[in-house]
């Protein structure tokens, strides 16, 4: 009965959700205050109180029919207005609402600009370590991942090898900054060369290439680091953006698409993600938190708070002899192995009730990924169990 596209799927189930499960399991064993579950990217922020004033607003002051009712498969029409004004105010862009598609967050956005520009055989590049669910989405489309190995020195882009990559059958790139696992940022200097890189392509196979941003993490940044906004290096850009992070509202599912008018083909590429919206299922964004963000976009959740626990969790990790990059962004760490078998790694974390997920879920083997967005006092109570850690492979 099950096709043979989801019978690897289901035997490479997921590294993150399954550690996950393993907290749950750990926690019905030794307690919840014993378990240091930094294994999901749930945020532990609360929405802020714009979202709850907006939302008993709408459903007082709003007609019924309107607000749970079909709209324009793109999503409200005042609402996306409202995004493009937004980003206008703060990227010096001129978007307009035919440049915003709202979404189901920014892993529908994903599959949506995939189903709109690839055919079978399409290749889509990207940059490891990465968000594991690419090569899915990339496969739904009968598409082709093609992935670069990753830069371990400072976890930026290796462009040398990238270029190599480009082939005549490349459709998109997608690049993820901040990025989920490692919290770097790309750099200006990162974002231009690979801009250069696609234009010099793109004139060589006298092809189109797209450049698929995912932007969950973009208002997630410390220490006064910018996040630059893509669409100003290359013309053929699609931002994919969710507020499940920035908002703290991951089951809310609600983010934006957005193809500026420079993209080859922009209006016919807006209507065709405007059917992909509608056949794979979606339909439409959720109309009631399409009004809430319209009205919520100057929100911001306590990024201090993720700073403190970034800060915390980075120097008690260093202190126990571990090595590890410090997050310039998101809300996760990645932590070299003491040993060269990662997962191995991962079960001696577990034995001390620790959970963090293998990277070779994001293709990058020897590392270990710990999501910082939990309580400062998880964080906290876990420092003896990683010094425990540490001294079981003589880090101190």
């Amino acid at each position: 009965m099950i096709s043979k596209k989801m019978t690897p799927m289901i035997q490479n189930n997921s590294a993150i959700r399954m550690m996950f499960e393993e907290g749950n399991r750990l926690a019905r064993l030794y307690g919840r205050e014993n378990v240091f579950d930094f294994s999901l990217g749930n945020p532990s922020v609360p929405a802020p109180g714009e979202v709850k004033e907006a939302i008993l607003d709408i459903l007082e002051q709003e007609d019924s029919l309107f607000v749970h009712g079909y709209m324009s498969n793109a999503g409200y029409e005042d609402v996306r207005e409202a995004v493009a004004d937004s980003l206008n105010r703060r990227f010096g862009t001129r978007f307009h609402k035919g440049n915003i598609l709202m979404t189901v967050g920014a892993a529908s956005g994903l599959n949506v600009i995939l189903k709109t520009i690839l055919d079978p055989g399409d290749e889509v590049v990207t940059f490891a370590p990465y968000f594991v669910e690419y090569g899915s989405y990339v496969r739904n489309y009968d598409g082709e991942l093609r992935v670069v190995p990753p830069n371990t020195a400072d976890f930026q882009p290796d462009l040398e090898e990238f270029e190599k990559r480009i082939s005549k059958r490349t459709k998109a790139v997608i690049i993820n900054t901040p990025n989920n696992p490692t919290g770097v940022v790309y750099s200006d200097e990162t974002l231009r060369r690979i801009a250069g890189i696609l234009e010099r392509k793109q004139g060589e196979f006298q092809s189109q290439i797209a450049l698929i941003s995912d932007e969950p993490y973009r208002e997630l940044a410390y220490d006064g680091v910018k996040v630059p906004f893509v669409t100003g290096y290359y013309r053929n850009t699609v931002i994919c953006y969710s507020f499940s992070k920035s908002l703290s509202l991951p089951g809310e599912r609600i983010g934006y698409l957005v193809i500026p008018d420079e993209m080859e083909s922009a209006g016919e590429v807006f209507k065709a993600a405007s059917i992909a919206n509608r056949v794979l299922g979606c339909v439409n964004a959720p109309s009631l938190m399409q009004r809430v963000i319209g009205r919520c976009l100057d929100a911001e959740v306590d990024v201090a708070a993720y700073d403190r626990n970034r800060n915390l969790l980075y120097n008690g990790l260093r202190e126990c002899g571990f090595t590890c990059v410090k997050p310039q962004g998101a809300f996760y760490l990645f932590m070299k192995s003491p040993e060269e078998d990662e997962k191995e790694f991962c079960e001696v974390c577990k034995k001390h009730n620790v959970l963090v997920v293998p990277g070779s879920s994001f293709a990058c083997g020897g590392y270990v990924r710990l999501a910082y967005c939990v309580s400062y006092e998880q964080i906290e109570r876990s420092l003896p169990a990683f010094r425990a850690i540490a001294q079981h492979y003589g880090l101190i």
